[in-house]
């Protein structure tokens, strides 16, 4: 059966959701390696995601119980045609993984993102104006306050305070100085670049009441996303960090990046798709269904061609928005990925040889 999943977590076959949830959670923070320097850690942290991402997708899941690890990698039966697991691979970021289910790739500093379906963690969305969220952040001290639903949740800091001679501010800074901006990477799925969405993010900062004393308050901070946003794109709410006598608020910057994807790969505004075929799919032919965005499938009939190893078919129009011309958009690339057979019989090879080309 290959890898137990079930194992790697320490659960039973027949775990809940929330069960994987916990699991995932406990063994993740114990395992991260940036904060568990023993031999070996990094690679127990890589299997645990590996087997989160598959146990809890309803679709991976099942093709596991049924087939293993390997109906995963598409050499077993599934029944659909003959393609194997198709799109249902690892895609091996393991602080992906971590990243998406805490909302940050740092032990230290994990934070709680809300989006439409964003699930339990600490704070959920229904829908993009509809905010249930538990705990806020604390970009004061960059630490966390527990969720009700066992999530720990912190805004990366990097305010610092410099100690200088005669208790001023060191390294040459001035009162009123503005502190460092904080910045955090904010995950986004390919379907929400797709169509844009509101994404609320609730913070706790300190303050400066009339009479001069500071209190914590909280805060909810409105992201509009835009449709085909890239990358590395940067929203800043400026001085929205703590108060304080003598300082400027540091500003609040967000950076948009992209959720690793079950099928696609961004390629700029185009998205890529690999589909799983072999070796005797891609010479005699076949019928491959390819998923969108939007959730619907597109039939490719490839039953009159071979199919190459670098062959790239292009569907027009069934990519990303483009982020300065949002009414076109990219286009969805089809890739192949075609296994070979481990071994072959004398009377196969005999009929090979005879009937391929030199």
């Amino acid at each position: 059966m290959g890898k137990d999943y079930y194992k790697t977590l320490g659960i039973n076959k027949g775990a809940s959701d929330d069960e994987i949830k916990k699991a995932y959670r406990k063994l993740a923070l114990r395992y991260h390696p940036d904060k568990n320097k023993n031999a070996g850690a990094e690679e127990k942290f890589k299997e645990i995601a590996e087997a989160y991402e598959v146990l809890s997708d309803t679709k991976k899941r099942e093709i596991y119980d049924k087939y293993g690890e390997e109906g995963l990698k598409g050499s077993a039966p599934t029944g659909n045609g003959g393609n194997g697991g198709g799109p249902y691979q690892y895609h091996g970021d393991s602080r992906a993984t971590f990243a998406q289910f805490f909302g940050s790739a740092s032990p230290f500093a994990t934070f709680f993102e809300c989006g439409p379906g964003g699930g339990n963690r600490g704070f959920s969305f229904a829908s993009g104006e509809d905010l249930d969220m538990e705990d806020p952040f604390d970009l004061r001290m960059g630490t966390a306050r527990p969720g009700g639903n066992g999530g720990i949740g912190a805004f990366r800091s990097h305010s610092f305070n410099f100690a200088g001679p005669n208790g001023g501010r060191g390294g040459g800074q001035k009162d009123n100085a503005q502190d460092p901006p904080i910045e955090h990477d904010l995950y986004v799925t390919l379907e929400d670049i797709a169509r844009g969405c509101v994404k609320k993010m609730k913070i706790s900062r300190r303050v400066v009441q009339s009479d001069g004393t500071t209190k914590k308050e909280d805060k909810v901070l409105t992201i509009n996303i835009k449709p085909g946003w890239k990358a590395g794109t940067k929203i800043t709410f400026q001085k929205e960090g703590d108060q304080g006598r003598g300082k400027v608020p540091a500003d609040v910057v967000f950076i948009i990046r992209d959720k690793p994807h079950s099928y696609f790969r961004r390629e700029n505004s185009d998205i890529r798709y690999t589909c799983k075929l072999s070796l005797k799919q891609a010479l005699c032919g076949t019928i491959i269904e390819v998923p969108t965005l939007n959730g619907d499938k597109i039939t490719l009939n490839l039953t009159k061609e071979i199919v190459k190893p670098n062959m790239v078919k292009k569907i027009q129009g069934q990519g990303l928005p483009l982020p300065k011309e949002p009414s076109r958009k990219g286009d969805l690339l089809v890739s192949f990925d075609i296994k070979f057979p481990d071994t072959l019989t004398q009377s196969a090879r005999d009929i090979l040889y005879d009937t391929l080309p030199n």
